[in-house]
């Protein structure tokens, strides 16, 4: 009998600089679990040996430059599971990209390379990425972090590298308060360790007893549904009457996705901005069978009379539903290549509710390397930092750290519609 989370394909992040071995890693997983194909295979050869690195770094401007741009998603799947990569860059300049691929993340694995740290002292210091990519995927709650240590095929003493290493990783996590889910030495250009462990050249290889990489990532779970919390829908289409009335009674259907806890018949629900309440006729799903749903599933809401809902406003649960804000404290990621400033005025993106933000102030910016505060009046593309909004419109949140979905806005820039920041409730 399988458990239910190898059904759902888990999606992880891999976070590493440049050299560090990602490409490489992502390239042997992908190798060695038959996903790619053999004349796929045939053309990253050089002189007989696959370079793994060319599988992943499709974009040729980042194969002249050597560098990883965006983000790329890949996929692979083993027997036991489905999964999704999200391969995002690991330079300071490209924070927006990593906090664009964590913030929908399950897991991350932060590869950390054995060969540029001073691996013979038992009080080694970790790199600043090391650091920044762990406090980073911490502060955007991606539930299962994972550190890898990389190249210990290239020490010649793997065993000691492995041992101070990972007491300066649990030192650190603990200072840091971040949960390590898994700790595991491997080395992505010999394939040890990283879908199987029967490959090592030596079968205790640097002392270590644990399963494999991949071993770890099919056991790990999806982020768990939002279904603790009050329940609420932002509502996506409103379907007009329906000629088969005999389901509905020719009401209006609401459709969209439980974003947090559960909805059944009889539940008396509230319309956010409106007010307005009324109670759940019935819960239809996609292929309008009445059923209920829990949060991360779509369905079709019918109530028991008309009440006037329209595309992005909320239907909340009566009872136990955050009241609508319209002041924010945020932790805001800056995307935006124009620095984020006190007075300027983007729209926000909750669900699928627009409403306009003012920023009224920057109040600190993060050193993306240790997370300290520092004094600010804006933030520069890819800092992150705490800044208070005004919204012209109250959305109803909750704290990032309680609920990912109801906790996370987008800023779009009024003029260029492009994306600007994500901001994360506090």
């Amino acid at each position: 009998m399988h458990n239910d989370k190898h059904f759902s394909a888990l999606k992880f992040i891999t976070c590493g600089s440049v050299d560090d071995g990602k490409s490489t890693l992502i390239g042997r997983l992908l190798v060695d679990t038959k996903a790619v194909l053999q004349d796929h295979l045939a053309g990253v050869q050089r002189s007989g040996e696959t370079d793994l690195a060319l599988l992943t770094d499709g974009l040729s401007a980042e194969r002249e430059q050597g560098i990883t741009i965006d983000v790329a998603y890949r996929y692979f799947n083993t027997e036991a599971r489905k999964f999704i990569i999200g391969d995002a860059p690991g330079h300071e300049q490209y924070t927006r990209n990593m906090v664009t691929a964590a913030s929908s993340a399950d897991a991350a694995v932060v590869l950390v390379d054995a060969i540029k740290l001073d691996w013979k002292n038992p009080s080694l210091e970790l790199l600043p990425q090391t650091r920044r990519h762990s406090l980073l995927v911490n502060l955007l709650r991606v539930p299962s972090i994972v550190f890898a240590i990389n190249k210990l095929d290239a020490v010649e003493d793997p065993a000691l590298a492995y041992k101070n290493i990972e007491a300066a990783l649990r030192k650190f996590a603990k200072e840091a308060g971040i949960a390590i889910t898994a700790l595991v030495p491997v080395s992505a250009l010999k394939g040890w360790n990283v879908v199987t462990t029967e490959n090592n050249d030596q079968t205790d290889w640097c002392g270590y007893t644990g399963p494999s990489l991949l071993s770890i990532l099919e056991e790990l779970p999806n982020t768990p549904a939002e279904t603790e919390v009050a329940f609420s829908f932002p509502v996506q289409w409103v379907e007009k009457f329906h000629d088969s009335g005999v389901t509905t009674q020719g009401r209006r259907v609401f459709w969209g996705r439980v974003a947090t806890g559960t909805i059944e018949p009889g539940q008396t629900i509230k319309v956010f901005p409106s007010g307005q309440t009324a109670v759940v006729s019935q819960v239809l799903s996609a292929t309008r069978e009445p059923q209920n749903k829990a949060a991360g599933h779509s369905a079709g809401i019918v109530l028991d009379r008309e009440v006037d809902v329209s595309r992005g406003d909320w239907l909340l649960a009566a009872e136990g539903s955050p009241e609508g804000q319209r002041q924010l404290n945020t932790t805001i990621a800056w995307m935006d290549d124009e620095p984020l400033v006190a007075g300027r005025v983007y729209w926000a993106l909750h669900g699928h509710r627009w409403v306009k933000a003012k920023v009224q102030r920057v109040v600190h910016r993060l050193n993306v390397n240790t997370l300290a505060e520092e004094e600010a009046t804006e933030l520069a593309p890819n800092a992150i930092g705490h800044v208070t909004l005004a919204l012209q419109e109250p959305l109803v949140t909750l704290p990032f750290k309680q609920s990912r979905i109801l906790g996370a806005l987008v800023l779009v820039d009024t003029a260029t519609h492009k994306t600007s920041g994500a901001v994360l409730v506090n």
